[in-house]
């Protein structure tokens, strides 16, 4: 990119605002993502995550507001600098007609138009998302693992700058999750930008440095996980394994200050907890004062799963 623009931020979006007859599926909507960051954007279904990554891909016209990508305006024109990103989308998106090897050639070509410029490029892809052994396969004889893995070689494969990865992970066994976390890691070591979306709060705050949080077609919170969870009441989680509860005793602790929740199911007794310094402690004096036998007792802090459910509601989404 040009060297100007180095301080730039890799993607900025201001006030945008795009409407589906009456409505609004964002609200001027606002997003900065800087140089180098792997950037969390999460939502509910509806939110308009979907709306807001087409709108910045030039692929949704929009009512107002601005995109800005590497300090330059984003239209559906702008060819050289949709050359600078890629995108791995949720549903796999290669030919069947086309093995592992042709498909990830076919896509760096309509970036990299010379066959030989590609060649390098097209290895470098194969080998970074470990297909070698599979570079004659065709994509209905690969596993799902697999497939997800081929479907990330064709984003990445001409080198972009500015990489979106929506839902990469879904329906893939733990190992084949474990290696496309990896591969965005060493993505983003190397210097590419990510913008993550995912339903798997774990992974968002295992390899993203910081979170977005939106609803209604607009953002509602923004910081790393930890800034996140300072935002909310939900406090830490206890547990404790208990046969001789007593009514009077469960009626104490929820009576304490720092219950939200309490739920006793005649083996183990959880609460939920607001934030606060002393609240497995104050659950332990309940319960010695009461001279409550218990068993394993573990204290869970808060999650980013916690906090997108105090900030999105619990209702179910279509």
């Amino acid at each position: 990119m040009n060297s100007s623009r180095e301080q730039e931020p890799a993607l900025k979006v201001n006030a945008l605002v795009k409407r589906y007859g009456d409505m609004v599926a964002l609200d001027h909507f606002d997003m900065e993502v800087n140089r180098g960051e792997v950037f969390g954007l999460l939502g509910p279904n509806g939110s308009g995550k979907s709306t807001a990554i087409n709108c910045i891909l030039a692929l949704l016209s929009f009512e107002s507001g601005t995109v800005r990508v590497f300090g330059q305006e984003m239209t559906p024109t702008s060819y050289d600098l949709k050359s600078h990103i890629g995108v791995v989308p949720q549903n796999v998106a290669v030919f069947n007609e086309l093995n592992v090897q042709e498909n990830i050639d076919y896509f760096c070509s309509l970036y990299v138009p010379k066959k030989a410029d590609r060649k390098d490029l097209v290895e470098q892809a194969i080998d970074f998302v470990g297909l070698g052994d599979f570079r004659r396969f065709r994509p209905g004889k690969l596993s799902g693992g697999l497939l997800r893995r081929l479907n990330i070689a064709c984003g990445i494969a001409h080198q972009p700058d500015l990489i979106f990865f929506d839902e990469p992970t879904v329906a893939v066994d733990p190992q084949s999750r474990n290696a496309i976390l990896e591969g965005i890691e060493r993505l983003n070591a190397q210097g590419a930008t990510v913008v993550y979306t995912s339903h798997y709060m774990e992974e968002v705050e295992q390899i993203c440095t910081r979170i977005m949080i939106m609803d209604h077609g607009r953002q509602i919170a923004l910081g790393t996980a930890e800034e996140l969870k300072g935002m909310v009441q939900a406090g830490e989680q206890v547990t404790v394994e208990t046969l001789d509860l007593k009514e009077s005793t469960l009626a104490k602790i929820r009576a304490l200050p720092l219950a939200q929740s309490v739920d006793y199911d005649g083996k183990e007794l959880v609460i939920h907890c607001r934030q606060g310094e002393h609240n497995l402690q104050d659950v332990l004096t309940v319960l010695e004062s009461t001279q409550t036998s218990y068993g394993h007792l573990t204290s869970r802090p808060p999650s980013l799963n916690d906090v997108f459910l105090e900030l999105t509601g619990k209702e179910l989404r279509d």
